[in-house]
């Protein structure tokens, strides 16, 4: 319900838009031509994020950390015999995730390569549209990765400060 309102509200406020910059006053047509210039700016500035995150991605920004996240583990791992049973089953814990997450990486790489754009004499709208919504979905997949990620060292801070107590 909510979500039908937001459209039509959407839809109003584009209609509106719209109908001011071909029919409205002169006011009204500069008003509308500022919407859209802003509206512009914001989608080639989210543009701009996926790709600068894109890059990141493809540069293994994410295996890096996991990397290092792994030499950590292996580290406290090594001292094991001075730490609390507790902490090992957290490290414990805490290794399955990342291998989770390492799981997840090699996933949305694969979907990358299969989702690479083929060369097409004449594009299929269907297609397009269905390509355009997997993308989408590896861009949800990814922030994801990246908040799990995130939550992941923030949890391997932790229990090195409780190891090292």
């Amino acid at each position: 319900m909510f979500r039908a309102l937001i459209k039509i509200a959407f839809f109003l406020v584009a209609g509106i838009l719209i109908y001011n910059y071909f029919f409205g006053t002169a006011d009204e047509k500069e008003n509308s031509k500022k919407v859209f210039g802003q509206v512009k700016g914001v989608v080639v500035s989210v543009g701009q994020l996926l790709k600068t995150e894109k890059d990141k991605f493809d540069a293994g920004k994410y295996d890096a950390a996991l990397d290092k996240l792994g030499e950590v583990y292996h580290a406290v791992r090594a001292q094991a015999r001075y730490v609390d049973e507790k902490v090992i089953k957290r490290l414990d814990e805490l290794e399955n995730r990342k291998a989770d997450l390492e799981n997840e990486l090699k996933d949305i790489e694969a979907a990358d390569l299969q989702n690479a754009s083929p060369a097409l004499k004449k594009k299929d709208p269907k297609v397009e549209k269905e390509r355009a919504e997997k993308l989408a979905n590896q861009a949800k997949r990814k922030a994801e990765l990246l908040r799990e990620l995130e939550t992941l060292v923030k949890d391997s801070e932790t229990l090195l400060q409780d190891a090292g107590q």
